[in-house]
């Protein structure tokens, strides 16, 4: 049985995550959570909780990927905050998060990041979009230098739609919607699909089933 933390359980895609693993025969999750009061959601569905805040250190999101197989971060600042939150979740938290699961030895670890983060992609965003993508792509490129088994995954413009179970996913894919559950789906199918380590992609909705789509990236 594979233990799975995810970082930023409580945001959607996170929830969505959650109810997936425990729902798989094979994994169980192990929910990182800021506040004590987000706990009963995850403890309903049997899932072991961790309070931690990301902005706190290393060692205090160790503590919590201890025992652990792999580290999943959905975590985010949203759209409200200012671009303070934007460094201190999107780039150091992930940065601490990356480096915690190495101090753990939670060798697999997978990123939930925007969908270009390409140099390109920062010039070219709007100034109150700009420090969103910058903190992605650095966090990006640092995992890329840890030699930890990886996936980042791009999804493209966040819908709460329900999941179809079917996605277009591919190094550049053209740019629109995907439902965060299908993004929790891909997670999840990302973490039993050991061909996704090393790999980055983009994710949009589609017509090809998950499996598929992972297996031909």
């Amino acid at each position: 049985m594979k233990k799975i933390l995810v970082a930023g359980a409580n945001g959607q895609i996170g929830k969505h995550l959650v109810t997936l693993i425990q729902k798989n025969d094979n994994m169980e999750a192990k929910a990182m959570i800021r506040n004590r009061e987000q706990a009963s959601f995850f403890e309903n569905l049997g899932a072991e909780t961790v309070v931690v805040d990301l902005e706190e250190g290393v060692d205090a999101i160790a503590k919590a990927a201890e025992g652990v197989d792999a580290v999943v971060f959905t975590a985010g600042s949203g759209g409200h905050t200012g671009k303070d939150k934007t460094i201190m979740v999107d780039l150091d938290g992930a940065v601490k998060t990356i480096e915690a699961a190495k101090s753990a030895a939670a060798k697999r670890f997978v990123l939930i990041s925007s969908f270009d983060t390409t140099r390109e992609a920062i010039l070219e965003a709007k100034s109150s979009f700009a420090p969103y993508v910058a903190a992605k792509h650095y966090a990006d490129e640092w995992l890329k230098g840890t030699g930890l088994d990886y996936t980042i995954i791009h999804p493209g413009l966040l819908t709460n739609d329900d999941g179809i179970g079917q996605v277009n996913a591919g190094a550049k894919v053209e740019r629109d919607e995907v439902p965060r559950e299908d993004i929790a789906s891909v997670i999840l199918a990302s973490l039993e699909n050991d061909a996704t380590i090393g790999k980055e992609f983009q994710v949009v909705g589609g017509t090809t089933s998950i499996k598929e789509a992972l297996n031909s990236i």
